[in-house]
C-alpha cells in the first residue's frame, strides 16, 4: 500500500487546480453557513457546501463524494469506524477545520501537509502512534487536539507550526523527557499533558 500512497501523492498536485478557486471564509462567516448532515442532500448543490457533518454514521471509509465539494471548509468525520484517512484528503485545500476524533485511525496521511488553510485538527480518541513530518507544513494550524492516543513519535518539523497556540496531549503516556522535547519544539504553544508516567524509554 505504501507504493500506492506515493503514487497518489505524486498525482495530487495535478488535481489541485480544481479545488483552489473557493473563497475562504473568516471564522464568523464560516459558522454562519448551514451544516449539511446528509451526504445525498449535500450532493444536490455541492457548491453551497461549506460545512459537512458526517459524525456517527458508522462510516468505515471516507466517502469519495466529499471531494466534489470544492468550497468545503469544515468537515466532521468523528464518531465513525474509520481506520485510515486517504491521501486524497490533500485535495481539500480549503479545509479550515477537520474533525476525525473517536475513530480507529492509526496514522495521519502525509498529504495532511497540503492543507495550508487548516486551523483546527481534532483527532482525539484514535490509535495514532506518531505524527507525520508533513504536519509541520500546516502553517496556519492553531489548534491540535490529540488526547487519548498512543503517540510516541513527534517529528522535529512540528517546530514549523508558528501559529499553533493550543495542543491537548492528555491521556497519552509520556515521560518527563518526552514532554520537555515537545515543549522545546513548540515553545509558544499552550500544551496540556497528563502527569508524567515516570517511565524509561529507549535502550
Amino acid at each position: 500500500m505504501k507504493w500506492l500512497n506515493k503514487i497518489v501523492l505524486l498525482l495530487l498536485p495535478l488535481l489541485l487546480p480544481t479545488c483552489l478557486f473557493a473563497q475562504l471564509l473568516d471564522t464568523a462567516a464560516l459558522l454562519a453557513q448551514p451544516v449539511y448532515e446528509d451526504l445525498n442532500k449535500a450532493l444536490q448543490d455541492p457548491d453551497k457546501v461549506y460545512r459537512l457533518d458526517l459524525r456517527g454514521q458508522k462510516l468505515k471509509e471516507v466517502p469519495p463524494e466529499i471531494f466534489k465539494f470544492k468550497n468545503l471548509q469544515d468537515l466532521d468525520l468523528s464518531r465513525n469506524k474509520l481506520k485510515s484517512i486517504p491521501e486524497t484528503i490533500g485535495l481539500l485545500t480549503n479545509l479550515q477545520v477537520l474533525n476525525v476524533s473517536s475513530n480507529q485511525i492509526e496514522s495521519l496521511p502525509d498529504s495532511i501537509g497540503m492543507l495550508k488553510n487548516l486551523k483546527k485538527l481534532i483527532a482525539f480518541k484514535n490509535n495514532l502512534t506518531g505524527l507525520p513530518r508533513e504536519l509541520g507544513n500546516c502553517e496556519n494550524l492553531e489548534v491540535l487536539d490529540l488526547w487519548s492516543n498512543d503517540l510516541a513519535i513527534f517529528p522535529e518539523e512540528l517546530s514549523k507550526l508558528k501559529k499553533l497556540r493550543w495542543v491537548d496531549m492528555r491521556v497519552i503516556i509520556l515521560n518527563d523527557e518526552d514532554q520537555e522535547k515537545i515543549r522545546k519544539l513548540l515553545p509558544d504553544t499552550k500544551i496540556f499533558f497528563s502527569p508524567s508516567c515516570k517511565c524509561v524509554t529507549g535502550g
